[in-house]
């Protein structure tokens, strides 16, 4: 059998050990055994390959982790919403629809990160125009959306639609996404936990859309957005931001179909001119 120097041996060794293999591959019993030099550029070769694999294979996306349950949670540590700018450059329209139809299929789709996964019968991504200068956000999907997999088709979604048709916009001129992608049983307000296992695949949405106004429906969608804890009627009518993107938080049309009265709608319909006023928008030919 040929002689190997015990420093070359050494050497592949580390060679392998570096790769990833814990130990030289041993050859079979057999009656004649390869030289120890093939033996080692055999494993140098099988580790290089190896390797070569664990980078072709891109990491699977994190799964956003599931917070505290307490209901201080959501607001641990804030001092009103983040001032930062988003700094990243604006996405192509292409890459913008790629961007997001991949978060919705590789990620949302599957999600299981909160308990919302075990009721839902789809999620509810979002959907709209990838290039919209206004976005709104509501709380979560109803029992419409859980079934259509799309946000806002039913009674208040209906109401929405008229809303943004009396700004001067159409429907698929704007974007329309929730805080949480599954459906909270009985339609109840998503939980913190919820919130927060959630919320990061909308704040990618907001910093891919990148929209000039964000008008939050409802008190959770404001709260997160905001975070702050203050009561809505407080909040709404006045203009806020989050990372340098202006904020109007008006009242959730479903709340509105629960409270329809002439000063709600009086206050809503403020609230939604304010942001035809940021947005250069011509004035409307009729109210809501």
């Amino acid at each position: 059998m040929p002689f190997v120097p015990r420093g070359k041996a050494r050497l592949h060794l580390l060679a392998e050990k570096s790769l990833g293999l814990a130990s030289v591959p041993r050859g079979k019993s057999v009656k004649t055994q390869a030289a120890p030099v093939e033996l080692a550029r055999s494993a140098s070769v099988a580790a290089t390959k190896h390797a070569a694999a664990r980078i072709a294979t891109p990491p699977s996306p994190p799964r956003p982790a599931i917070a505290a349950t307490t209901p201080t949670a959501l607001f641990a540590g804030t001092d009103g919403p983040p001032t930062e700018p988003i700094t990243a450059p604006v996405l192509p329209t292409d890459l913008k629809r790629l961007a997001l139809a991949q978060m919705d299929e590789r990620e949302v789709r599957i999600c299981t990160a909160c308990r919302l996964c075990q009721t839902r019968t789809h999620t509810v991504f979002g959907e709209g125009d990838v290039d919209a200068r206004l976005m709104f956000i509501g709380e979560g999907p109803g029992e419409n959306e859980d079934l259509s997999g799309r946000p806002f088709v039913g009674r208040a979604g209906d109401l929405l639609e008229r809303q943004i048709n009396a700004m001067g916009l159409a429907r698929d001129r704007v974007f329309i996404a929730n805080i949480v992608k599954c459906r909270p049983p009985g339609n109840r307000a998503p939980a913190p936990d919820e919130t927060l296992a959630c919320t990061p695949f909308l704040v990618r949405q907001i910093e891919i859309v990148r929209p000039a106004v964000i008008v939050t429906l409802g008190l959770p969608a404001t709260q997160f957005v905001l975070s702050t804890k203050i009561a809505m009627g407080k909040l709404r009518g006045n203009w806020h931001a989050w990372r340098g993107i202006d904020v109007m938080p008006t009242y959730h049309p479903a709340y509105l179909l629960r409270n329809y009265t002439d000063e709600v709608r009086r206050m809503v319909w403020s609230d939604l001119q304010q942001v035809m006023e940021r947005l250069g928008l011509a004035a409307p030919r009729k109210e809501i």
